[in-house]
């Protein structure tokens, strides 16, 4: 599955070639247009935000594939306890089920030793989503991001992979999420283990033996399925985080500037990201693609699945969502 609903990466990339002229909405959406119309056909589905991204590129959204909506702020409160998401105004659950789509997504920046009110809110706020998502009958994906706290030295408010992670935030970061009653019908995960650091996996070595531990432990923690997320990664180091993944029984990707982040380097020519997406964002996806098929067990086998539990509030819109999935994975 493809994501283009990043705006703070987004919009920085596009302010600094444009200064000193301000970002704006005319310069963000035919951008998030162009990588649905040309990327969208090579997946199962397209997530997508509401504010820069859905109006321009509905259109460019192939019927047959599903369409994930993006529900969280960009905008988020960072404390010295930790960070607090929070919902746009004027954007709910039921808003997102008029407009069409199969599925919501919730960004949660979470981390298990935050202060007792943020951990409090955080989980309130999911509690909600997946009570609304129920309510409403559309499928809910939560994607959990550890992240640096205020003073440490690697501390940034970016949306990029936090280097100097450690393994068991992550999984405790999951653990926290992994009971039912939140309503979670799909993960979306970021690698345990700092993308840049895996080890080629089809070495035979015991830095790879360990690695492959780390992501092993995903899968003891849910029996829902789960995707990974790019975080930004390089090629390269995306195509090493979801070999680790499908071996440890991942069902599939939703990621996006692994896939499309280096023609989107030539903006403003947009001549020349078209040609980027065409050729080079659309061999590797046909990479990963392939990878996926090869490696990933498909979401139906998922362990909760594989007992005969119905995903979480399955109905109608889930064949869209899931075209694609099938015999293979997402």
């Amino acid at each position: 599955m493809v994501a283009v609903d990043q705006r703070p990466p987004m919009l920085k990339a596009i302010g600094e070639k444009i200064a000193p002229r301000q970002v704006g909405y005319e310069d963000v959406a035919p951008v998030k247009a162009m990588l649905a119309r040309s990327l969208t056909p090579m997946g199962s589905a397209v997530l997508i935000d509401p504010d820069y991204g859905f109006s321009l590129a509905a259109g460019s959204i192939p019927a047959d594939r599903g369409l994930l909506i993006t529900l969280e702020d960009f905008r988020f409160e960072d404390t010295p306890g930790g960070r607090k998401t929070r919902l746009p105004e004027g954007w709910d659950v039921g808003k997102i089920k008029r407009m069409g789509a199969d599925g919501v997504k919730l960004l949660l920046w979470y981390r298990p030793d935050c202060s007792p009110d943020v951990v409090a809110h955080q989980q309130a706020l999911v509690r909600s989503v997946g009570d609304a998502c129920a309510r409403y009958d559309i499928a809910f994906l939560l994607e959990l991001l550890v992240y640096p706290f205020q003073g440490a030295a690697n501390h940034t408010t970016d949306y990029i992979e936090n280097k100097e992670k450690y393994p068991e935030l992550v999984l405790q970061s999951l653990r926290d999420f992994a009971d039912p009653s939140y309503g979670v019908d799909i993960y979306k995960l970021e690698s345990p283990v700092s993308a840049d650091s895996l080890p080629n996996p089809d070495e035979n070595t015991e830095e790879v033996r360990k690695a492959q531990e780390w992501f092993n432990k995903i899968g003891d923690i849910i029996d829902r399925p789960w995707v990974m997320l790019s975080a930004g990664a390089g090629m390269e180091q995306f195509r090493r985080v979801l070999a680790f993944a499908y071996r440890a029984g991942a069902n599939g990707y939703l990621a996006g500037r692994a896939i499309w982040w280096t023609a989107f380097g030539s903006y403003p020519d947009i001549a020349a990201m078209e040609r980027g997406l065409q050729e080079e964002s659309a061999r590797y996806m046909d990479e990963i693609n392939r990878l996926t098929d090869q490696l990933a067990p498909p979401w139906d086998q998922a362990p909760a699945m594989a007992k005969g539990v119905e995903l979480q509030n399955a109905g109608h819109s889930f064949p869209s969502l899931y075209a694609g999935f099938g015999s293979q994975a997402a």
